[in-house]
């Protein structure tokens, strides 16, 4: 029996879109406990981690499956009433007082919410089987969820696109000063004139006029995005620069192979599920001798700390991993810059 996509009770305020928002994200949440599993922590710094558990257990019920709510103030293990309150029962616990006292046994299911800075350690729920976006509560989007215990992509494609989508149309209001470091990047990256260039994860294409300038009239300039809200903020600079726009997927790009000159990528990578599999594809479409620009105008330890986070050693865009990544999917690094106001990296194809 399939159990109909509702919220008990539904939330007065919320729209149709964000009622939908919340059943995918929850859905994705409880496709990933592991079968058998039954024990989920809900952290986070805020109220906001204790609205996603609320929400979750009405799921699990609505779907047929016994749900126990635990709350921060009731901290309980075998030894004080464990086994007779949560017996047969998913265990759904928030609160940072669960963080470290495990009923008796690990989590099966960990989910870190990640709310706006708040200014309380170094915590940050790096090792969480899940991460949820909810600086929004009206509009939850995962933005991490464990290999091991979601295989495939389909979770990518829906809370990316929900990510990007929710933000389409106020993305140069707050990001449009942007546009000059942009244009810098791609002038010293000495594109090819008159060759092709494709901006993958074009946004609203605030890189399509500079990568025209760089390719000249006789060139070719391609956006690529998946996310439809993007792709219509970029029509008019698309028009502008005499760009042609697609909807597509990084990872599975409709353009043949070696028949690229230039890609520009900026805030892509790290955006990916597997940063090997979106560089392996970057790579089949380029030419010998093409050129990769990785690009973000903000440094790592900027934009890490407009996160509220500190930089790990083995994020996918450190220099030591985006070489060994680089020369495994076919690509030369030539050059990285890490800087306080941008990030860097330029590849050529092997």
């Amino acid at each position: 029996m399939v159990a109909e996509r509702t919220l008990a009770p539904a939330p007065d305020h919320l729209s149709c879109d964000q009622h939908d928002r919340w059943l995918t994200v929850l859905d994705h949440l409880v496709a990933a406990l592991p079968y058998r599993g039954r024990l989920i922590l809900v952290d986070g710094f805020d109220q906001r981690a204790g609205l996603l558990a609320d929400r979750l257990v009405e799921r699990l019920r609505d779907l047929g499956r016994p749900a126990v709510r635990l709350t921060g103030d009731i901290c309980t293990c075998d030894e004080d009433g464990w086994d007779s309150l949560t017996a047969g029962a998913v265990v759904v616990a928030d609160g940072p007082r669960w963080r470290d006292r495990l009923p008796g046994m690990s989590w099966d299911l960990s989910v870190w919410v990640r709310t706006p800075p708040h200014g309380h350690g170094d915590f940050r729920g790096d090792d969480a089987h899940a991460v949820v976006d909810l600086h929004d509560p009206a509009w939850p989007v995962i933005r991490h969820l464990d290999e091991v215990l979601a295989p495939g992509d389909h979770w990518y494609r829906t809370e990316s696109r929900a990510f990007f989508a929710s933000r389409a149309r106020t993305w140069d209001t707050k990001f449009g000063a942007d546009l000059p470091a942009y244009a810098a990047a791609i002038a010293e990256s000495e594109v090819r004139p008159g060759g092709v260039a494709v901006d993958i994860g074009c946004g609203t294409g605030r890189a399509l006029p500079a990568l025209r300038a760089a390719v000249g009239p006789d060139g070719t300039v391609i956006g690529i995005d998946h996310t439809p809200q993007m792709l219509a903020e970029a029509a008019a600079r698309a028009v502008d620069c005499q760009a042609l726009l697609l909807r597509a997927d990084a990872r599975h790009l409709p353009l043949p192979a070696r028949s690229v000159d230039a890609i520009f990528a900026a805030g892509l990578i790290n955006h990916l599920p597997h940063a090997a599999t979106g560089l392996r594809e970057l790579a089949r479409i380029t030419r010998p001798g093409g050129r990769l620009i990785l690009f973000h105008p903000s440094g790592r330890a900027a934009l890490a700390a407009r996160h509220g986070r500190a930089l790990r050693a083995d994020e996918v865009l450190a220099e030591p991993i985006l070489r060994a990544t680089a020369t495994d999917t076919g690509w030369n690094l030539v050059g990285y810059d890490d800087g306080p106001s941008r990030f860097y990296a330029l590849a050529n194809r092997v």
